[in-house]
């Protein structure tokens, strides 16, 4: 089976039923009403000028134009074709009907300045380029030193002079399905790794890999045809893309919101009738804080229906949960584990059902096996810290054109995540950290992980990141970069004696007031902060508003 076929599936059991909604709260205008009255009539949302919608019938069309356009170029089947959209209602039918013409996806961080785009684009091998209005100026600056990429389609208004009018080709190809023979081991997508270790590497996944990424999200979720999923990570990552196949196997509604406030995260939820939510670590706290100030009012809003909170991409400090629970006690909460390199989230995953084991990031996922491992590649004994190793069907095919890099973390088919875990007596795996970011001080193993997740338990600490800065004597010492909740004031002294509790040796030596950066899935960019405080630039404050 590939992953198109569920697609055309929808299509034709539940063609005229909504597929995917777009809520862009940049599109809002003044309206007669305000907003509570009107999300509370009827019939009132479908003529929203911040909602777009799209049916299955619609959605399976737009991809199979699309692909026809793509042959009617005489496109090969293998082409590499790249997307370089914000998240809107173009962005998944131009992906499968990518898939549908035989070609390669290729989806681009938004965030990519005009140099990473250019390093992406020739590392995958990228001939067929999509693009939207956002990126015109990043576009402009390299359009005429990418000699492989032959044709780009631009997706908006006032396109530049170098693109093809994307959208209104699209009405002169058939929507009838094109005539292109796909099997589960073709080529389907290039992903690239998050970055936070230097350039990306280029990903390549085949449409077996996409398929069981399916399957397991709906047996971690249970996804039914009532659910509605909130998405609002970008989907040029693969934990949106994958946790919304939960919604594609299942043929249930999806909305896809290009904001992440939470006063939009809420309303959305209300509007939209949303049961299903995945949430960045920094998204959560953010709505947790405004709920707690009181500038969040949970009574102005429908909420009833919202049965699961789940978050990945990184570490999740238990604390954070707690705080969540006493908020949301109904919700269902689960925690997902996995790397692009694993089709994305699920390799290993918490369950609803083990609330208790809140701080774990579980156990292997639906079709998924995992092991931790010493630097020889044994297990090691249970309790005993070690690099966590998975096996299951999302695993990639390798990194495209990085044979020396596969080998590296592809061993006997096993994956080699980099990242240092270890498991309980009832098997549940616990993240310790990033093997690259164990601080060694003074001979002593320090996990950056571990004190930040103590240090968000201070009532003002809204983030926090801890690194290894250099130190004559030790090696290396644990730095401690701190956010402060917003109107707060917290000192130094403050910090060093919260961290009394700690282990001496644990206890951060340098406390830095700063913001803590993180990249668009909402892991830490450890790499932005050892340049930034790694030579000699350490600005150490007492306090910070």
């Amino acid at each position: 089976m590939v992953i198109t076929e569920f697609l055309e599936r929808n299509a034709r059991l539940y063609g005229p039923e909504t597929a995917l909604v777009e809520v862009n709260p940049s599109e809002e205008r003044d309206r007669a009403v305000t907003w509570r009255e009107a999300s509370l009539i009827e019939n009132a949302l479908p003529d929203a000028p911040y909602r777009r919608a799209i049916s299955w019938k619609d959605f399976d069309r737009q991809a199979n134009r699309f692909a026809n356009l793509l042959l009617s170029r005489g496109t090969p089947r293998g082409t590499k074709v790249g997307i370089l959209l914000m998240n809107c209602l173009e962005w998944l039918p131009f992906y499968f009907g990518i898939l549908k013409a035989g070609c390669v996806a290729v989806p681009l961080n938004f965030r990519y300045s005009s140099e990473e785009i250019q390093y992406c684009l020739e590392l995958a091998d990228v001939e067929i380029l999509l693009f939207g209005p956002e990126f015109v100026e990043r576009m402009d600056a390299i359009a005429g030193q990418l000699p492989r990429v032959h044709t780009m389609f631009f997706v908006g208004r006032d396109k530049p002079a170098y693109t093809e009018d994307g959208m209104g080709m699209l009405g002169f190809c058939s929507s009838g399905p094109p005539p292109v023979a796909l099997s589960e081991g073709d080529h389907a997508a290039i992903y690239f790794s998050s970055g936070t270790t230097g350039f990306p590497k280029a990903i390549l996944h085949d449409h077996r890999a996409l398929v069981s990424s399916c399957q397991t999200e709906q047996a971690h979720h249970g996804q039914t045809r009532e659910d509605v999923f909130l998405c609002i990570p970008p989907l040029y990552h693969t934990g949106a893309k994958m946790h919304w196949f939960g919604s594609l196997l299942s043929g249930s509604r999806a909305v896809l919101l290009r904001g992440v406030t939470p006063e939009w995260i809420l309303r959305a939820v209300t509007e939209e009738k949303c049961t299903i939510v995945w949430l960045l670590v920094p998204w959560a706290q953010d709505l947790l804080d405004a709920v707690e100030s009181g500038r969040v009012k949970l009574d102005h809003y429908l909420l009833d229906q919202w049965r699961l909170m789940h978050i990945g991409a990184q570490p999740v400090p238990p604390s954070l949960i707690k705080r969540w629970k006493s908020i949301f006690p109904h919700h269902q909460y689960d925690t997902n584990y996995g790397l692009s390199e694993s089709i994305g989230p699920g390799c290993v995953h918490l369950g609803v059902e083990n609330i208790h084991k809140v701080g774990a990031i579980g156990i292997p996922g639906y079709l998924w096996e995992a092991k931790i491992i010493d630097e020889e590649g044994r297990p090691v004994a249970q309790g005993q810290i070690g690099e966590l190793a998975v096996k299951g069907p999302g695993v990639m095919l390798c990194y495209y054109k990085n044979p020396q890099a596969t080998a590296e973390i592809l061993k006997d088919g096993w994956l080699c995540t980099g990242d240092m875990a270890r498991q309980d007596e009832d098997g549940f795996i616990f993240l310790v950290d990033r093997k690259k970011d164990v601080v060694i001080s003074g001979g002593e193993n320090l996990y950056p992980v571990q004190i930040e997740d103590f240090l968000r338990r201070h009532d003002k600490i809204s983030d926090v990141a801890v690194i290894g800065l250099p130190d004559p004597r030790l090696g290396e010492i644990a730095a401690a970069i701190i956010q402060v909740k917003e109107g707060m004031t917290l000192t130094r002294e403050e910090v060093e004696a919260f961290c009394q509790e700690l282990p001496r040796y644990k206890r951060p030596r340098r406390v830095i007031f700063d913001q803590v950066p993180r990249n668009p899935t909402g892991k830490i960019e450890k790499p932005v902060l050892r340049e930034r405080y790694c030579h000699g630039r350490l600005v150490e404050s007492q306090t910070t508003n």
